[in-house]
């Protein structure tokens, strides 16, 4: 074998780094089974009188501890890839206190929880709605409007996992959801987006509106197999624009393709720790050892966009809003669901009727249905849906 041959022979082989790798699979479901974990526990936390900051710092720590237990042979990036957060009552998004600025739950409280973790990249979030309940344990009959949002949002989360498939397009999703949301006599909170998810990106550039809106234009895209994507549904009885809150925004995003000297001693110390511990994905102040250093540096970074805000969103006091996300895998034999809690429908008493096409696709399968039966293949699929 000449020189050449054997420079061509060893030749790295490009890594595949979507699904159509079982290795990438199997880490977005390790990532999945933590995140829906964690997402139980903080469940659990939500009785009168817990504090707010206390269950996002559980929850962070639930995500960090089981994402440490796996790949501990091999040198593997893994963790939170969006950090807890537990937006009460009108708030609609992104509050993960400092502990100067938490409240304390009380019953009655709508609670919208939002988490996300990863392994090697490979994301998968999750978000749901609860109520604070008047005893621990006790769980409320909910009627009325508030039980046709949260029955609206919980239906989206179903409907676009059935109709996110290869082939169809971002504009059938956003049309079939808005036509749920005039079923249900809800709004879809406006600027609310859906992202497929790539290696270490959360934001990946194929998008999907919840509604049309002129001020969140989103590009025509077709779906495409081995894809996979973030479905995230909010929606609310009452005014569908939802504004800045005053509270303090404390969860960033590194902004790889931008740069700058920063001048302040703070700022250079917390885009160094950024760049070291959270150099792509979504992240806390609250996780930085100094944090009254680190709540300054954050200004002059995202003055000179080196970080994107996630600020804190919130609707109309007295709306009721639910948020629900889950996250999908565009398999070859059909769609995999593979996070996403299920609601006590039993005790969600809401009395709207969808229209009989939406029905139909609520109804269906998540995966493709078999013409005859093949002889078993020798490599494996995954293939269980997480209903």
């Amino acid at each position: 074998m000449s020189d050449v041959d054997e420079h061509e022979t060893k030749a790295e082989v490009p890594v595949v780094e979507d699904c159509s790798n079982t290795d990438v699979v199997t880490k977005y479901r390790l990532a999945a089974e933590i995140a829906q974990s964690a997402l139980e526990g903080v469940i659990a936390q939500l009785v009168p009188g817990k504090n707010v900051v206390e269950v996002c710092a559980f929850g962070d720590a639930l995500i960090t501890a089981r994402a440490g237990t796996v790949y501990k042979s091999k040198k593997v990036e893994k963790g939170i890839a969006f950090p807890t957060c537990l937006s009460v009552n009108e708030v609609v998004c992104h509050f993960s206190p400092l502990p100067n600025e938490s409240i304390v739950l009380k019953a009655g409280d709508w609670v919208k929880i939002d988490l996300g973790c990863h392994i090697d990249g490979y994301i998968a979030v999750v978000a749901h709605t609860a109520v604070v309940p008047e005893a621990e344990g006790e769980d409320n009959i909910i009627i009325g409007p508030q039980a046709d949002v949260l029955k609206c949002a919980y239906d989206a989360v179903e409907l676009c996992a059935r109709l996110i498939k290869p082939g169809n397009t971002n504009a059938q999703v956003t049309e079939a959801l808005e036509a749920l949301a005039e079923s249900y006599g809800v709004k879809p909170i406006s600027g609310t987006l859906m992202h497929q998810l790539k290696r270490f990106v959360i934001d990946g550039s194929k998008t999907i509106a919840q509604k049309n809106d002129p001020e969140t234009k989103t590009a025509r895209c077709t779906f495409e197999v081995n894809e996979a994507y973030a479905i995230d549904v909010c929606f609310t009885t009452g005014l569908e624009k939802a504004v800045q809150s005053e509270r303090r925004t404390t969860v960033f995003k590194r902004q790889v393709d931008k740069s700058y000297r920063l001048k302040m001693k703070a700022s250079r110390y917390v885009f160094s720790e950024i760049n070291s511990k959270f150099p792509t994905l979504p992240f806390t102040i609250r996780a930085f050892e100094d944090e009254a250093q680190s709540r300054m540096g954050v200004v002059e970074c995202v003055k000179h966009e080196l970080l994107t805000p996630f600020p804190v969103l919130e609707g109309r006091t007295g709306d009721h809003i639910a948020h629900f996300k889950a996250t999908v895998l565009l398999m070859p034999n059909g769609t995999t669901k593979i996070t996403g809690l299920s609601l006590p429908l039993d005790r969600i008493n809401s009395d709207k009727v969808v229209s009989p096409e939406l029905a139909a696709v609520l109804g269906s399968s998540l995966k493709k249905k078999n013409k005859k039966k093949k002889k078993a293949s020798s490599a494996k699929e995954v293939d269980n849906d997480l209903e």
